[in-house]
């Protein structure tokens, strides 16, 4: 593990890891040192084992019992039923020289708190990891959002970018637009033989707000919309740039437009969301600013559309229900 590269979101290189010069690996070598899971099977047949958890099930025993069969071993754990409440059950691992008794649920998956687990002793290996960093690294941990590398991070470098672009091209479709116009008064005005529909359609095409881009980027202020991730393979928080520890749900990524960060890092993240279309996959069920910002006009998409094909219909303004009849006018 000692020459393993860290590579952000939206880089193209790869920066060789240095412990002594890389503070932001601390996390990471701490995740490679934590206590790895130990089973302690149980030797006996236990009546009434519930089907979903297999040999570290213990049944019903003391708690002194249980801190002798897991010892001064690192790691190890086991399930037992709780004798003040019958039927409930308890993980114990022990770490730090002690032992640890969480209440054990399942639902289809295992979890103490947050987290879900397909197995006993994944839940475990997270939860080893999670407190073997957290004892270690506890200063380290709180100190992490005080110097953010946000402003320089992927994320923004990338909606730099694309705000930059997205002025290029609102320059370039006024100039188009502008140029349409004109040249279908010039035609309407030499060719007196072309139907005033086939004018119309073309006036309507150059006009249309749904086909042309807004004269400036949506300003509004949007929230990130963070959603607990699952990550496969080491990952760096786009916020703080440490490591980001776990098996499982180990941060969260804005699912309109992929920001990844530690959950405490969330918190302090500027409302600064910029929607990417990889990401918005639907119009409707969609917050209206979450739209003007991926689409980058100032009305929704579907405003636009619904309007104009309301009034591109014959009947579409005297209907009633729909624009300015009341769906209760009486003939």
């Amino acid at each position: 593990h000692g020459n393993v590269p860290r590579i952000l979101p939206f880089q193209t290189s790869v920066e060789p890891m240095v412990w002594s010069a890389s503070p932001d690996f601390v996390l990471y070598q701490l995740q490679q040192q934590a206590p790895q899971p130990r089973r302690i099977v149980c030797t006996m047949e236990v009546e009434n084992r519930p089907k979903y958890y297999g040999r570290e099930f213990h049944g019903m025993i003391s708690r002194e019992e249980t801190d002798a069969l897991l010892g001064d071993v690192e790691g190890s754990y086991l399930i037992r039923e709780s004798q003040r409440q019958p039927g409930s059950y308890t993980l114990a691992i022990r770490f730090g020289g002690t032992t640890k008794n969480f209440r054990l649920y399942y639902d289809g998956k295992h979890f103490v708190a947050d987290k879900r687990f397909d197995t006993i002793q994944n839940l475990v290996a997270d939860g080893l990891i999670t407190m073997y960093i957290e004892t270690k690294a506890e200063e380290y941990i709180k100190q992490m959002t005080g110097e953010p590398i946000y402003e320089s991070c992927g994320y923004m470098s990338l909606r730099r970018r694309n705000t930059t672009t997205t002025r290029v091209v609102t320059t370039f479709s006024r100039t188009v637009t502008t140029a349409t116009i004109d040249e279908v008064d010039n035609f309407s005005s030499i060719s007196s033989s072309t139907s005033q529909s086939s004018d119309n359609s073309s006036l309507d095409l150059a006009l249309s707000p749904s086909k042309r881009a807004s004269t400036q980027a949506s300003s509004y202020e949007k929230p990130h919309n963070f959603k607990v991730h699952t990550y496969r393979g080491p990952h760096w928080c786009e916020y703080c740039a440490n490591f980001m520890w776990g098996l499982v749900a180990q941060g969260v990524k804005c699912a309109d437009c992929g920001l990844n960060t530690h959950k405490q890092c969330s918190k302090v993240v500027p409302n600064d969301c910029q929607p990417h279309m990889k990401y918005i996959k639907k119009v409707y069920g969609i917050d209206l600013t979450t739209i003007v910002k991926a689409h980058n006009t100032t009305r929704p998409v579907v405003v636009d559309n619904c309007v104009q094909e309301i009034e591109r219909r014959k009947d579409g303004l005297l209907s009633e229900g729909l624009y300015r009849v009341s769906g209760f006018n009486d003939d």
